[in-house]
């Protein structure tokens, strides 16, 4: 078996474990279990549990397709761009609604090490983000006296409570032409305010 292939298995069988019983409640065991290799091989790829959960968020969130979608975003309006995006981590957070649930109910019980590394995680999302409207800011699209890293959160920010809202509180799930059509609206509201020019 190539180490990749283990490693692979390793991070999906996290993935499932986490999504169904949370980080605290994932043991090594269960997961090495899952992925049919000994707990010893599990160290021996990741050391510890942490760098493990550390290594899942880098692989399997909205963080790589975000880095992956940045090239593309420079040749698209940035109204598109922005519709682009929220779609793309709509649809992951979606993908992975139960991790997100879970992760959401005992964030406050995590050690301090696992916030760290979930707040790291969240940072580098945000900076990712917020390189991207840095950009557009020197293009001269956005205003120059806004913070591209305010800017960044604020975005991410709507759209992690329209997925908290649609997702796990109301459980009525996200209905593909509602999505669309309220993202449409969610990026209008984000680009144009709500205030009608004063003349």
């Amino acid at each position: 078996m190539r180490k990749t292939d283990t490693k692979k298995r390793l991070l999906e069988a996290t993935l499932k474990l986490i999504s169904e019983k949370g980080y605290m409640g994932a043991t090594t065991r269960e997961i090495a279990l899952e992925a049919d290799v000994t707990e010893l091989t599990l160290f021996r790829h990741f050391g510890s549990k942490e760098r493990l959960f550390k290594e899942l968020l880098g692989s399997y969130t909205f963080l790589p397709k975000l880095k992956e979608l940045l090239p593309e975003l420079d040749s698209l309006s940035l109204r598109d761009a922005l519709e682009l995006i929220a779609t793309r981590f709509l649809l992951t957070l979606k993908e992975r609604k139960s991790m997100v649930k879970i992760m959401y109910s005992e964030y406050t019980t995590y050690p301090e090490n696992i916030r760290e590394v979930y707040n790291k995680f969240v940072q580098e999302m945000r900076s990712t983000l917020a390189a991207y409207f840095e950009r557009l800011q020197k293009r001269g699209v956005l205003r120059r006296n806004i913070s591209p890293g305010m800017t960044a959160r604020m975005f991410l920010w709507i759209l992690l409570s329209y997925f908290r809202s649609e997702e796990i509180m109301q459980s009525t799930g996200m209905k593909k032409a509602v999505m669309e059509k309220q993202i449409r609206e969610m990026v209008d509201i984000f680009m144009s305010g709500t205030v009608n020019d004063i003349t």
